[in-house]
Order: structure tokens, then sequence, then C-alpha cells
């Protein structure tokens, strides 16, 4: 056998996936691979092209990590409501490694490779209502973007972990009990819906002093359980957290002063907390703290995807 033939025979398996470009899962054994992470670690290190990971129907239950080597993964759901990965770590379990697992590592899905976009899947986290933090999706890549996805938890089920990420979710479903929606990222919500499960908090962001921008969720639901009346939109994690909400309908399940303090902390005093021209129940702005505030028209045309994401577009990109 040459060099040259045994070189081409190592070097196949690679070239024919970036040619193909598309690896199925399932757990029937219909797929390339039964398992998620498998298919995740079959995509070559400092990858440079798009590769789709098509997942059958299935609860896989699986704790998943995408390093930072592997950019330009597409993840894409057979159904939203019957691919769902899922996992059941929490503060104060014990890893099989001994370790006492804590927010940071309690992850159904760790993600830090930039570029990511997943589609139609349910991001599961089950440890239970009582179970504390428990995280389902900690997103911590630049560009990552999630389409018509469900985040199923309880406390602290998306964490967007990175000071310097931008995130994107359209016609997503989120739902849990106290700071369900955390960290420091620049993220758009569009169109997506909001679920309290407890009269808690919505957001606890920690967005950087430097950055103009956290979260934004734009025209999107604002819901929680029928016995709802004292959830907030959000407490203040770090100082000089950014969160505003336009054009989104407020349920009856928020409180008439709309955003709540971080254990009695100086938080507050320069949290970037607003709101434009939203509606329902909940949205009233009469009785809201002193200390958020209602956009001007002004100042409500700055938050376009142009201003806060510059050259990035994740519609056009995800087409």
């Amino acid at each position: 056998m040459t060099k040259h033939l045994l070189i081409l025979l190592f070097t196949l398996p690679s070239l024919l996936l970036n040619a193909q470009r598309r690896i199925v899962v399932a757990q029937d054994g219909t797929g390339n691979f039964k398992k998620v992470q498998n298919a995740l670690n079959s995509v070559p290190s400092n990858n440079k092209k798009p590769v789709t990971i098509y997942i059958k129907n299935g609860v896989y239950k699986e704790k998943l990590f995408l390093d930072s080597s592997r950019p330009f993964i597409t993840l894409v759901g057979q159904d939203k409501f019957n691919t769902i990965l899922t996992f059941d770590d929490h503060t104060g379990k014990v890893s099989p490694k001994g370790d006492t697992i804590n927010t940071r590592t309690s992850s159904s899905f760790l993600i830090k490779a930039n570029n990511f976009t997943a589609r139609d899947i349910t991001f599961q986290n089950n440890a239970g209502f009582t179970a504390g933090q428990a995280v389902a999706v900690e997103a911590d890549g630049d560009r990552d973007a999630f389409f018509n996805c469900r985040f199923l938890g309880f406390q602290d089920v998306l964490f967007t972990n990175n000071d310097n990420s931008h995130q994107y979710y359209k016609n997503c479903y989120i739902e849990g009990t106290t700071d369900f929606i955390f960290g420091s990222s620049t993220v758009w919500f569009e169109q997506c819906h909001i679920h309290s499960k407890k009269n808690s908090h919505v957001t606890a962001a920690a967005t950087p002093e430097e950055h103009k921008f956290g979260y934004i969720f734009n025209d999107c639901v604002l819901t929680g359980d029928s016995t709802l009346h004292s959830v907030s939109l959000g407490r203040p994690w770090r100082p000089y957290a950014a969160v505003v909400y336009i054009h989104c309908y407020i349920g009856q399940q928020i409180m008439p002063q709309g955003w709540a303090n971080w254990n009695k902390t100086d938080n507050y005093k320069t949290t970037r907390y607003a709101e434009y021209k939203n509606y329902g129940p909940g949205a009233a702005i009469i009785q809201r703290v002193d200390w958020s505030k209602e956009l001007s028209d002004q100042e409500e045309k700055t938050y376009t995807l142009k201003n806060i994401f510059g050259n990035w577009d994740p519609e056009k990109e995800s087409k």
C-alpha cells in the first residue's frame, strides 16, 4: 500500500464529513449515531465548515458538552416536542467523579462553540422544583442562535454566561421558576414565550457596565401559572444589569412594581431596566419602581439587530 493511499484512507472520514455536512442521530440505530454526544465528538476539531446534526425523536438523557474547537454546528430536531435533550444535575448533587455540583457545572448542555445554531429541540433540566439551581443550557459561544426551541426547568434554566457573547432566540418557549434567564451576554429574544412557574424573577442579568445592551425582549409573551401574581420582570445579579421589554404582552403574574432588588444590595442603583409600549394586564407602568424607565420613541429606535449585533445577522445566516 502506497504512502499516498494510506494518507487518503486516514483523511477520508473527515473529508466525507465536511462534504456531506449532515449527521443523523437516532436511538433506534437508523442514523450515524445513537447518542448526541458521539455525534458532536465526530465533528473535527478546528472545524471551519457548516455541519448539520439531525436528531430523530426521542428522549436523550445525556450530559452534553460542545467545546470551543467545534464551531459552525447546527442541531435540528425532528419535532420540538418529541426531540428532548435532558439531564438532571443540580447544585448539591455529587457527580460520578465525587465533585459537588454547583450552578456552573449543573448544565444539561454546555455550549462553548461559536456560530452554534439549534432548531426544533427541547432542552431540559428535570432535576425538579425543589432541586435549586439546575441549568438546562449554558450558552457561552458568540453568535449562537436558537429557533423554535423549548427550554424547560425550574431555577436557573438558561445561562448566557459570557460577557462577549451575542445570542439570538426566536419563537422559543422558556419556562422556569427563579432567575430562569440569567447571565452577562447580550441576547435578543424575538417572539418568544416566557412562562413563570413561581412567584419569583424572570431574569437575573449581569450585564457589564461597558456594554450598552443586555437582554432585549421584543414582541414576546410573558405568562405564568394561574395562581401567580408577584413575579418580577427581573432582578440585577450584578450592577448595571440591562433588560428591556419592547412591545411585549405582560400577563397578570407580573407584580405592579415590575422589577425587584437583588437581596437588598445596591445593584438596583445602576440598573438599566426599561419597557416600551407593552400591553396586557401586567403592563401598566404607573406603579413601577422609580429606578426603571419607559423608553422614549427615539431611544426605542436604537434597539435594532444591526445596532446590537453589528455585522452578524442571525436570520440571514441561519437560512
